[in-house]
């Protein structure tokens, strides 16, 4: 019992230490002189509060703020929306908390929550329009936008995010410090059980050799993660190892619950299969 909890106060201190502020990453210079700092820190409490006192003046950083509660694994969500406005004059426009001015006509707004979102348009800082988009996750919305007659939805369609080298945000930001999907972080669209079995049922029927069902299941990885469980029902539809192997090193990647992809290894009719699915997981 007392190496359990060990086992545990462990754990915990190797996932503590895993956020770390600084632990992963280069540290780049910080340019800024103390001039600068100074400066701007007077300028900004002037702005703020003219009458602040004397001594405040000779310590700028008096009230800086500070915030140490870090946002490790925030979900910030990935979705897109481009509008265009083809008209003379500069337009202001604004997805949930995000806005974009100029007179180019071209607004791309990146990183954005799926769900019901707020979208405005002002023309020389006058609210012009207001309406709410409807965005999906892995999706872009193609938008034009014409003061005389409105926004018009032109097309919606998935974003590839594997062009840009990685498929999501906690990918490139959050694995560094250790925060793998199956440590209590959540791995992009998790499929839900029912759309599972709809998902595997159409697997199953419409796909009756190997090819096609790889093919079909890369297609899903594009906006979708699985669980171990969901990846050994789909590892164990192919009919050769090689195959089933091939699948397995994928959706590791795609695994919510990475703690219990050893479910994955029951879909192997060879042990030399599972030994090198192991290896590959150990050397990840």
């Amino acid at each position: 019992m007392k190496n359990i909890f060990m086992s545990l106060l462990l754990l915990a201190g190797i996932n503590s230490f895993a956020q770390e502020a600084g632990k992963a990453g280069e540290l780049l210079k910080n340019e800024v002189s103390t001039i600068e700092k100074q400066t701007s820190g007077n300028t900004e409490r002037r702005n703020n509060n003219s009458d602040f006192s004397r001594s405040d003046k000779g310590n700028p950083q008096s009230n800086t703020k500070k915030n140490p509660n870090y946002q490790w694994n925030q979900n910030y969500g990935y979705a897109e929306v481009f509008v265009r406005i083809p008209e003379q004059g500069f337009f202001t426009v604004e997805v949930d908390d995000q806005a974009i001015s100029n007179a180019s006509g071209k607004y791309r707004f990146f990183d954005l929550q799926a769900g019901k979102i707020p979208i405005s348009v002002y023309d020389n800082g006058y609210l012009i329009y207001k309406t709410t988009l409807r965005l999906r996750n892995n999706n872009r919305m193609v938008l034009d936008f014409f003061t005389d007659k409105g926004l018009y939805l032109l097309d919606s369609y998935p974003v590839q995010n594997q062009s840009y080298g990685f498929n999501d945000w906690n990918d490139i930001w959050n694995n560094p410090y250790g925060n793998q999907p199956g440590n209590g972080y959540p791995s992009g669209n998790v499929m839900d059980n029912t759309t599972f079995m709809q998902f595997f049922q159409m697997l199953q029927k419409n796909e009756k050799f190997d090819d096609g069902k790889i093919m079909m299941i890369r297609q899903q990885t594009n906006t979708t993660s699985f669980t171990s469980q969901q990846i050994r029902d789909l590892v164990k539809s192919l009919s050769f190892d090689k195959n089933r192997l091939m699948m397995a090193k994928l959706l590791y990647r795609q695994c919510a619950d990475k703690n219990k992809y050893f479910l994955v290894y029951d879909a192997f009719d060879f042990d030399g299969s599972k030994r090198e699915l192991m290896e590959f997981i150990t050397q990840s």
